[in-house]
């Protein structure tokens, strides 16, 4: 499903043309899309990057299109990875008060967050780096909405989500009818739910841990 054909469904489910109802169509999949992006890790939203440490530099900035952290390593020369391990910002400083101490990093938090148009935000990083590195982020990004690129990931392989939880927020603005609006709700969250299972089996091993089991 494209967005063409998502917002025509809108449409037609509502039964509702009317213009400003209409201009509302992008902010409703785009609150469904935050929601959803924001309840289920999908496997194929995460990214590997390679990025470099700076000697002197103990920040490393955040890609602008991310999300939540998995995983943040230093690659030496010889290829080997060194994980870094997760802490917060008082850690940090208290550990390593001082931007003189340096060394290969062991440690990192997250910083800063968002500020638009000027930052992505940062990682902080204990020690501060010795010389220039190698960095590799594993994280899961925000990608671009249906609304503005016409298809998506969930557009394509999801689209109940997208669907039912669009037509919850349409109707919410409706102030529409309620047993229509629990009718979508029900089938958005038995959507989530299916959604989420194939989170749960990205993890998983059938061979090793089993086969799922679901009550039907």
């Amino acid at each position: 499903m494209n967005y063409t054909q998502l917002s025509q469904a809108i449409q037609d489910y509502t039964e509702n043309t009317e213009t400003t109802f209409v201009s509302n169509i992008p902010t409703f999949v785009r609150q469904t899309e935050e929601r959803v992006y924001r309840s289920v890790m999908i496997p194929e939203l995460r990214k590997n990057v390679i990025g470099s440490l700076t000697s002197g530099n103990k920040y490393l900035a955040r890609p602008t299109d991310f999300l939540t952290v998995f995983s943040i390593a230093v690659v030496d020369g010889d290829g080997n990875y060194q994980y870094l391990i997760d802490k917060d910002v008082n850690f940090m400083r208290e550990a390593y008060p001082s931007p003189s101490v340096t060394g290969v990093p062991k440690y990192y938090a997250q910083f800063d967050g968002d500020i638009v148009t000027t930052s992505f935000g940062n990682f902080i990083l204990g020690p501060t780096p010795d010389a220039n590195y190698q960095v590799e982020l594993h994280y899961f990004y925000d990608p671009p909405s249906i609304v503005d690129v016409g298809t998506s990931w969930l557009g394509e392989n999801a689209e109940s989500v997208l669907l039912y939880g669009s037509l919850i927020e349409a109707y919410t603005f409706m102030k529409g009818d309620q047993d229509l609006m629990t009718t979508y709700a029900e089938r958005y969250q038995g959507a989530l739910v299916n959604l989420g299972i194939l989170d749960v089996r990205s993890k998983r091993d059938d061979y090793r841990d089993g086969q799922i089991r679901t009550n039907t």
